[in-house]
């Protein structure tokens, strides 16, 4: 059963019962281990373990309990019983909402790094209260969170469905086309072009399928459906190695269940 997260931008001015805290070194998130389960610190300060915060920003409430995000300085370690480790490990270890929330805090706590300053006149910024934004107080510069969208397709073909190898990924590992939306596009725009400049052909029937947060480091995965309409593959060696019409009888090795790219692959072969 889930629980309810309710976004917040002030602290409570009182700190009643301890918080959830979503620290990170980095890129790696401070969990405490217990044996394959892996649980947030929840905690009414970091001192309570010997950590000082580089700085923390109010996440909001899970469930009515205070989530905080929270950077920590690069030469800190993990304390007796904790680890420190990537998102993408943790993925099947963290309750899925303390997951999510985990996504969400890293990119808080990269936004707030990285915009300390004004990025116009150099002028330190100033925590709005209202909002999750960074205002400079000289020229007026207005700075939120960065999203990075980008589009995420499965191609059909009957039963068949297209499936591509990037230079990145793992060996033997296949996944649908993606790429960032461009200044002026319409997402609809964007899986055409990205699906002709990667392989070369045309599609059509564009259909919304769903979205994901994905913090690595900031996209917002918008998910479709299409189908094929003409063209032969002539793949764009800059982005993939390799591209083919796979049965879905028939699959590779495909991207593991916590993105949308399984989901979208899952929800076409079932």
């Amino acid at each position: 059963m889930y629980r309810t997260f309710i976004p917040g931008i002030a602290p409570l001015t009182v700190q009643p019962e301890p918080s959830w805290w979503f620290a990170f070194v980095g890129n790696k998130l401070l969990v405490r281990a217990e044996g394959k389960v892996s649980e947030i610190p929840k905690l009414i300060t970091l001192a309570e373990i010997a950590l000082e915060p580089v700085r923390s920003q109010f996440l909001g409430t899970l469930d009515g309990q205070p989530c905080y995000s929270a950077e920590l300085p690069k030469d800190a370690l993990a304390p007796d019983g904790f680890t420190l480790q990537g998102l993408r490990e943790l993925y099947g270890t963290l309750d899925e909402d303390l997951y999510t929330l985990s996504g969400r805090a890293i990119q808080i706590v990269e936004w707030d790094r990285t915009h300390q300053y004004c990025g116009h006149c150099a002028t330190p910024t100033t925590q709005l209260s209202h909002e999750r934004a960074k205002r400079c107080p000289s020229c007026g510069l207005v700075n939120y969170p960065r999203l990075s969208p980008a589009i995420i397709v499965l191609v059909s073909r009957g039963e068949e469905l297209l499936l591509a190898r990037a230079p990145r990924f793992p060996p033997g590992m296949y996944s649908v086309l993606a790429g960032f939306v461009e200044p002026g596009e319409s997402l609809e725009e964007t899986v055409v072009r990205e699906v002709r400049e990667e392989v070369g052909i045309e599609v059509k029937d564009i259909r919304y399928f769903g979205s994901q947060p994905w913090p690595f480091p900031n996209s917002l995965m918008i998910g479709f459906t299409a189908t094929y309409a003409s063209g032969d593959i002539v793949i764009e060696p800059q982005e993939l190695v390799e591209a083919g019409w796979f049965s879905k009888h028939n699959l590779p090795q495909i991207p593991p269940k916590l993105s949308i790219a399984r989901k979208l692959i899952d929800s076409f072969v079932l």
